[in-house]
């Protein structure tokens, strides 16, 4: 347990493992394969949670000496989660339902220790209060930016802190996909240095 271990990040998200690379300057990516789906009744929370362990596990099988990230974020807004858009349309539906209201965001976090089988778990909840929005803004602005892979329809990273009246948040990153204060944290606890 002296060694510095292999991490791997089970994700194949561009947003998350630039996130990471600002902890690690090596890891490896592989992708996880887990089903998404929501379970009957599941709390945000909950399948955040559920999903990051899941997507931990899968690639963890096999792995030695290997310290696993996992990663979920659910997005809601009134109890109804709103996934990854992947039309303009529903982009364009998503950010019309968001104006003036606040969306609440669940990214949880796993880190499996594959040298025991443990795993420490943590949930982010950020919320973001958007402002109101014109039909004409939503337009141009995902023409410009084209969000059709994130959860909410929006790019907070980029100029989709345009759309935002506040964000509550103990960690900026979570927002992006990777809560990395806390991963700097478990990490720490497993004996990685970070810095």
């Amino acid at each position: 347990m002296n060694s510095t271990p292999r991490i791997v990040l089970a994700s194949t998200s561009r947003y998350r493992a630039e996130l990471l690379r600002r902890l690690l300057p090596a890891f490896e990516e592989r992708p996880p394969g887990t089903d998404e789906a929501a379970l009957p009744g599941e709390a945000p929370g909950a399948r955040a949670a559920r999903l990051a362990l899941a997507k931990a596990a899968s690639v963890a099988g096999g792995l030695r000496d290997t310290l696993v990230i996992g990663s979920d974020q659910v997005a809601e807004l009134d109890g109804t989660q709103l996934d990854k858009p992947g039309s303009v349309a529903n982009a364009r539906a998503q950010l019309a339902a968001s104006s003036g209201r606040v969306v609440h965001f669940h990214t949880a976090l796993c880190l499996l220790d594959a040298r025991n089988g443990q795993h420490q778990l943590y949930v982010d909840h950020t919320r973001v209060h958007f402002r109101t929005l014109g039909t004409e803004e939503i337009e141009r602005y995902v023409a410009r930016e084209q969000p059709l892979d994130c959860a909410g329809s929006f790019k907070c990273e980029g100029l989709g802190i345009s759309l935002f009246e506040h964000i509550d948040s103990e960690d900026p990153s979570a927002l992006i996909g990777l809560p990395l204060i806390a991963l700097a944290r478990l990490l720490r606890a497993t004996g990685v240095a970070v810095p």
